[in-house]
């Protein structure tokens, strides 16, 4: 593992001949060879790789098995010049009887794990020729050596865990797997021959990522290719890397020709889902068949290089798929309808006020709020959209909020606040002049009086319009917009504020309603506190002056979704962001986040309702509690070091 927490793996599909160790054997060390360019730490090939899987009953002639034992034998002396670990396919006999095993290598032949589980159902007939694993580990003598025989064995690499299992054991009710990560494995390779079938790619795919869910740990399957026998059966070659669920790595199946993926594993992420997933290590203690052997593989220690085999989105709250996408802000939007329907129906409540500025988050709230109204046959002019145009309001969003409002036929009132603020800043002798934070802050304040006012006045509630990322920076005036009755927004992220709204753009039957939508998308983000420019235009940018929001946001999710540190979460970001933000410009509004970030929890222990949509939340009876005066020392010290 690198110092920033990485193991790179390898899945790779050798070219393979049935019966033919030797050229077998060639193929396997030839892809080695290739693979020392990027390093990987450990390579799974597939299921009896050394002799083919579809050999049928030549497994039990003695000529293919001696020519299995030279093949080991020139395998332990490649492995010995040769810095990674790698695993391989071959037939055993042990005490008489055969077994399908997964070999270990590393400078030298380490361990054998035989196959649990033996197919003899529809195509597979292995029980013909192989025996199902013993249930306990032993040892067998092997070049010249006595190896750890067994299924409860684990490999340490670089102090990363690796199980292994074969093929059908994935496929049974609880696979071995699910043993070895209960005793530590962080890495299950699967070593396989999965003929292919209409369908069965997309079902096998999803098997894998969810048994790496469960178990909390990456998965890296090496299924047989191209060369295999095609007498009844054909093999596509398959290869992928699975970590927690997602897919990493896969390959480009069919091809005739060997091929290989490679993967940067998140080891540092994996071990801190299984801290914090506490019903894990109660499910470890609970398992008596959780007692592995472990054994160690020397290998050179990794050092960080500039390269990582993976992904790193630079928006981890917005799916990078289209379909994807789609799906995700469908969802998002009925759980926040959902939750206000609850809401509405508990209170009797048929009122809901909502401050419209033209902009994306009150945008999102009313769009809610029509859905759920909808959904509850509720006239939408029981939802009263008030827009209260102020010192910075400029025409642009004031005739955005108007528009929609109209196009939507929700209730529209207009309070203007600027003779009220001035009134104020008369009562307590401030000059309107000096745009301060008290300037800011009377006006946010002016408004949600209105509103809550309004709310009593109707016999309402306040539907609040803060988004997540505006939570976790403190971005909103305390007891101003910071408050209301339920704050439908409260779990979604800017990030993916924007995404939704364009979603509901996109679903929208009606022309006009999507071009205001639209507009209101193309608009810089703004609170609209300070005089606009002379032009009219937007003076006042919030990303000016708190950062960039997709910056923040990939800090906070990193931050909190993995609980990563200062250091990882920079690393991180240098690669999400290359050629996009200098790494001075990504360190300066790091430590801008954390020093907000824990300034500012004393409004998120004060929050009104809100649903909670994601992995990530700031609810201070959820997911998020911290003492307000926590010190942010250690993380600006280490933001510092950087």
């Amino acid at each position: 593992m690198t110092e920033n927490g990485f193991f790179r793996v390898a899945a790779a599909v050798p070219a393979v001949s049935p019966a033919d160790c030797e050229a077998n054997v060639r193929s396997i060390i030839s892809l080695l060879d290739d693979l020392k360019q990027v390093s990987p730490s450990f390579v799974a090939f597939p299921e009896m790789s050394v002799t083919g899987y579809t050999c049928g009953d030549l497994f039990h002639n003695r000529t293919l098995l001696d020519g299995v034992s030279r093949a080991i034998g020139r395998l332990d002396r490649y492995s010995r010049t040769c810095d990674m670990a790698f695993v391989v396919g071959a037939p055993l006999e042990v005490c008489g009887a055969l077994y399908n095993c997964a070999l270990v290598f590393c400078h030298g032949l380490i361990a054998v794990v035989p196959k649990t589980y033996i197919p003899s159902y529809n195509e597979f007939y292995e029980k013909r020729w192989w025996t199902s694993a013993p249930e306990t580990n032993g040892e067998i003598a092997l070049s010249g050596r006595h190896i750890p025989f067994g299924t409860r064995l684990l490999v340490d690499c670089l102090g990363v865990r690796v199980g292994v299992e074969i093929c059908e054991d994935m496929w049974t009710p609880i696979p071995p797997s699910s043993y070895a990560a209960m005793a530590g494995a962080e890495i299950i390779v699967n070593i396989s021959a999965s003929d292919d079938l209409i369908g069965k790619y997309d079902y096998l795919t999803s098997l894998v990522k969810q048994q790496s869910a469960r178990t909390i740990s990456a998965y890296v399957y090496a299924s047989a290719g191209y060369g295999e026998s095609s007498t009844d059966l054909v093999f596509d070659g398959k290869a992928f890397v699975a970590e927690n669920g997602s897919l990493l790595a896969a390959n480009r199946r069919w091809q005739l020709k060997p091929q290989y993926v490679v993967a940067d594993i998140d080891i540092e992420a994996i071990r801190r889902d299984r801290l914090h997933t506490t019903s894990f290590a109660d499910c470890a203690r609970r398992s008596d068949l959780c007692r592995f052997e472990t054994v160690p593989a020397s290998l050179t220690p990794r050092h960080d290089d500039d390269s990582l085999y993976r992904r790193v989105n630079p928006l981890p709250f917005v799916p990078a798929d289209r379909d994807g996408l789609d799906e995700r802000c469908d969802e998002i939007i009925n759980i926040q309808a959902t939750a206000l329907c609850r809401r509405l129906d508990f209170t009797h409540c048929r009122s809901l006020v909502i401050g419209i500025s033209g902009g994306l988050d009150s945008t999102l709230a009313l769009l809610v709020a029509v859905r759920a109204f909808d959904r509850l046959a509720l006239d939408r002019k029981g939802i009263i959209g008030v827009t209260m145009p102020g010192f910075g309001t400029t025409d642009r969003t004031h005739d955005n909020a108007v528009a929609l409002m109209e196009s939507l036929g929700v209730t529209i009132r207009e309070i203007s606040i600027v003779a009220a603020v001035n009134q104020h800043f008369a009562d307590i002798g401030h000059d309107p002049a000096n745009h301060d934070v008290t300037y800011e802050n009377s006006q946010a304040r002016e408004r949600t009086q209105l509103l809550m006012d309004i709310a009593n006045q109707t016999g309402g509630m306040v539907l609040g319009t803060g988004d997540l990322s505006e939570l976790a920076l403190g971005w909103a005036t305390y007891n101003g917009d910071h408050m209301s009755m339920y704050g439908v927004n409260a779990g979604v992220p800017k990030t993916l504020v924007r995404h939704l709204t364009a979603y509901f753009a996109k679903t929208s039957d009606d022309s006009h309603t999507r071009d205001i939508l639209l507009d209101i998308i193309d608009t810089p983000i703004s609170p609209e506190l300070i005089p606009a420019a002379a032009d009219g235009t937007i003076k006042q940018k919030t990303e000016d002056l708190v950062g960039p929001y997709e910056l923040h946001d990939f800090f906070l999710y990193n931050m909190l979704r993995y609980g990563f540190a200062p250091r990882r979460v920079f690393f991180l970001a240098r690669k999400a962001f290359a050629g996009k933000y200098a790494d001075d410009v990504i360190k300066h509004w790091m430590k801008t986040f954390y020093r907000r970030f824990f300034n500012q929890q004393f409004k998120r222990s004060c929050l009104p309702d809100g649903p909670k949509v994601g992995s990530v939340c700031l609810s201070p009876r959820g997911d998020w509690r911290m003492p307000s005066d926590a010190s942010s020392r250690l993380w600006l010290e280490e933001c510092d070091s950087l």
